[in-house]
């Protein structure tokens, strides 16, 4: 029985066929099949091709689910295809290898090394906004994409990655990240192998962020001279030198985990803080009191420091309600272990379970009104009601994301100053839909900039003319925009 004293409801999602089954539907309207999956049951079978799995639809089952990772492992056909790509990291291994890598990779996640990391976040977003221009349309998804791949290749390795190389890292990622959702939800191989252009791009952009990995990887170890660098790559590399036992790992692991922190580092921080100004320029009220608290906070108009985000609490609350609303992370995968009970009911041993904090945060039982973009749901009073479970951008458990508190500073750093310097409008007529891959959140964003108060420094803003200011509206879901109609726009 859940806590809650209700009894358990075990279901079956209708249309269920032997071959195609339910993974067309995920893929052409995901949020609309998820959404639909609570009515049938707290726990509800499906069919992804030939594989039976079952979807997650209570916080208290998916809290059970995330708490016991011995029993619920990581795996399933998103990390089946992420462990292609990536190998064994620290978000794809196995529970047994997980403690080793996590005490590894913690000093570089520390909340002291993030706190000392602001100001090169601070640099980042000054550089990537720093030729906008009045009345500029600006490229806002591809531009929060090369901010966050600029971030987390500084933080990786420094001085290594030159400004082509970094672009074309992020370019790779668009492409892995649209193809790996369609290989989830169609876990059959044969369809992939079929050289068509899709197929071609997803096996170049794989091959070739794996080759410039390695490249970077190698240099550092011709240069290894060098002892001024403090960066993860240093730190990976310094445990592959290790002779103590135990601590010493292999060139194969420092691959792997360089390339799981590029994927889990870049792109959902990007789709996050594209959402981020996209909800805000649907939302004036509450953009109009964070122009408020940025323009008190960094009266300097410099971007924030470790102090300076510590009183930037509605810009937090923006954040936090733009991860509960559009999270980047918005459907996994475990396998069980062992034959065990959910919601009473008898799983066997190697069953996929599928969980989506999507469905969890639109859930009105703990988010009333849950399509409402309301960043005052996070004041403390308010946010003690939040059901245990029922927010879960991160994770949960031991296997929550090592990046939380940095992904939250990057992005309170990029949207406070960003902020404060400029105003974002919506082009006029024009509609951003949510396309669903691997990740959620607008991938074509183009935004008029406007500059504030005053011009941001260094800049010169040019006059333009005015561009109409948009009211509130509601939020448009088009899950039919989740990357084509079929495996070829994989």
């Amino acid at each position: 029985m859940p806590a809650s004293g209700h009894a358990w409801r075990v279901g079956v999602a209708p249309g269920i066929f032997p071959t195609v089954s339910h993974g067309i539907a995920l893929f052409r309207r995901p949020l609309d099949f998820l959404n639909s999956l609570p009515a049938q049951g707290d726990l509800v079978e499906v069919r992804l091709g030939p594989l039976r799995a079952w979807v997650v639809c209570h916080p208290e089952l998916v809290h059970q689910v995330l708490m016991d990772a011995r029993t619920f492992d990581k795996g399933g056909p998103l990390y089946d295809r992420l462990r292609t790509l990536l190998g064994d990291g620290i978000g794809t291994c196995p529970h047994q290898a997980h403690r080793r890598q996590r005490r590894l990779l913690q000093p570089g996640f520390r909340k002291a090394r993030v706190a000392d990391q602001t100001a090169l976040m601070g640099e980042e977003v000054q550089a990537v906004c720093r030729e906008w221009r009045a009345g500029q349309e600006v490229d806002v998804s591809a531009t929060m994409l090369t901010l966050s791949a600029r971030v987390i290749g500084r933080v990786l390795f420094s001085d290594s990655l030159d400004a082509a190389t970094a672009a074309e890292v992020h370019g790779c990622l668009v492409t892995i990240v649209r193809g790996l959702f369609l290989r989830t939800v169609v876990p059959i191989e044969g369809p992939f192998r079929v050289p068509t252009p899709a197929n071609r791009r997803f096996r170049h952009a794989s091959a070739r962020l794996r080759a410039i990995v390695d490249t970077a990887i190698a240099e550092r170890r011709r240069d290894a001279s060098r002892s001024d660098r403090d960066d993860l790559l240093e730190i990976l590399l310094s445990a592959a030198r290790s002779d103590v036992e135990g601590a010493a790992i292999t060139e194969q692991e420092v691959r792997s985990q360089v390339l799981t922190l590029i994927f889990a580092g870049a792109e959902t921080t990007a789709l996050c803080l594209a959402s981020a100004f996209d909800l805000l320029s649907r939302h004036p009220e509450d953009e109009r009191r964070l122009h408020s608290e940025v323009d008190a906070v960094l009266a300097d108009g410099q971007p924030p420091g470790h102090e300076e985000l510590m009183r930037l609490v509605h810009t937090q609350r923006v954040v936090t309600e733009t991860l509960r609303h559009r999270p980047p992370g918005w459907l996994f995968t475990r396998v069980t272990t062992r034959e065990t009970d959910l919601a009473g009911h008898r799983l066997p041993r190697g069953a996929t379970v599928l969980y989506s904090p999507y469905l969890l945060h639109h859930d009105p039982a703990s988010f009333p009104d849950p399509d409402r973009f309301l960043p005052d749901r996070w004041l403390p009073e308010r946010a003690a009601e939040v059901p245990p479970g029922a927010m879960i951008p991160f994770a949960a458990g031991t296997r929550n994301c090592i990046g939380a508190a940095f992904a939250m500073a990057e992005t309170t750093v990029a949207v406070s100053y960003i902020a404060r310097h400029w105003r974002l409008h919506p082009l006029p007529g024009r509609v951003e839909r949510l396309r669903p891959a691997a990740s959620l959140g607008p991938r074509d964003l183009v935004m008029v900039c406007e500059p504030r108060a005053r011009g941001p420094v260094g800049t010169t803003p040019r006059a333009s003319s005015p561009v109409p200011r948009s009211t509130e509206s509601p939020d448009v879901h088009e899950p039919r925009t989740a990357g084509g109609d079929g495996v070829h726009d994989a």
